[in-house]
């Protein structure tokens, strides 16, 4: 199993009054943030791609591609995941920026390919915000140019959306066939997207029945290559009690009830056809992409166990948030990794 973080390019990701971790979505925090994990043992980050804040428009928001290309030059080990929503970049530009990439990082970079939710974000743009299943219509004609130009092939491509004559980029990829490709959503065009195209399926945090449930109707559909593997969203609250850690939980929650009025303007923002936001709205939590909703709350011995029990479901990655972010990160790296190791 693996461990990465999300990177903080929209600040804090549970509760955004936190006097414990004032808002900052800073390059300067994000490098720091994202160099301790590496030395703290971290395998991997995630950099989330908006152009304009998705909590609240007024609020900073890091962009993903040039921070992703910085961290590349900054860093020696840990992966670098960068999230592309199709309609914001032409297949061919981001097929050479990802190479370019996976250059600087000696092999370390990968793309999350994301469908996108936040209505006003292409909206305002001039970019049509289409149907959902028309979205992904468009994301696998993109990801069907993006994916053999990494690989360095020659690509000739009709489609509905794109049409690619006899396309070529050098320099290749010297460490590998080419970037990894992450998938994330849950609908039914999204699995059937990540079944053809992606490496690793990114799940939404959520209780560990429902991951089950997932993980066996993606694994079992047709797949060319090697078999899929399987990513977890979740936000850790980790104690030396079961006790501590509730309480935790209860002032975060409370302090997250504050943002009310600007959760109320997200969720107008949100394409109702989400399948991420009916499945968000159906337990409480704390944080983003799922949250506290994955049952990561409780006395250390509990989170390495129930971690061992989503790995042993199929989970080989989990992207992890805290909060206040770099302390719990530390705590995570001391407490709970070796007691998974143990496990």
């Amino acid at each position: 199993m693996r461990f990465g973080i999300w990177a903080l390019v929209h600040g804090s990701r549970g509760a955004l009054q936190d006097p414990e971790e004032p808002y900052d979505a800073s390059w300067p925090r994000n490098l720091a943030l994202i160099q301790q994990a590496e030395r703290l043992g971290y395998d991997s980050t995630l950099v989330a791609q908006h152009t304009i804040n998705p909590h609240h428009a007024p609020n900073d928001q890091l962009e993903a591609w040039t921070s992703a290309a910085a961290l590349a030059a900054v860093t020696s080990r840990i992966e670098i995941i960068a999230a592309i929503k199709p309609y914001l970049y032409h297949p061919v530009v981001l097929a050479k920026m990802a190479l370019q990439i996976e250059h600087i990082s000696r092999g370390r970079f990968a793309l999350n390919l994301v469908n996108a939710w936040n209505m006003p974000e292409l909206e305002k743009a001039g970019i049509p915000f289409a149907p959902h299943d028309e979205r992904y219509g468009y994301g696998r004609e993109w990801i069907a140019v993006v994916e053999p130009l990494m690989r360095g092939e020659t690509v000739s491509f009709r489609g509905r959306y794109f049409n690619i004559d006899d396309y070529t980029l050098r320099p290749a990829d010297p460490y590998r066939a080419r970037p990894k490709i992450y998938v994330g959503g849950e609908s039914e065009p999204a699995r059937a997207l990540v079944a053809d195209h992606g490496d690793v399926w990114f799940i939404n945090g959520q209780p560990l029945s429902d991951v089950r449930a997932l993980i066996a109707d993606v694994s079992s559909r047709p797949r060319a290559g090697r078999p899929l593997q399987f990513g977890l969203s979740a936000f850790v609250i980790a104690r030396d009690t079961e006790a501590r850690a509730q309480a935790v939980l209860v002032r975060l929650a409370d302090l997250a009830k504050l943002d009310a009025p600007i959760r109320e303007v997200q969720r107008a923002n949100t394409d109702p056809a989400s399948v991420m936001a009916a499945t968000m709205s159906k337990t409480p939590r704390v944080g983003s992409n799922g949250g506290t909703a994955a049952g990561l709350v409780g006395s250390y011995d509990q989170v390495a166990l129930r971690i061992r029990q989503f790995g042993d479901a199929g989970i080989e990655l989990f992207m992890l948030q805290f909060q206040p972010f770099e302390a719990e990160m530390e705590r995570f790296a001391t407490e709970i990794m070796p007691r998974v190791r143990q496990l």
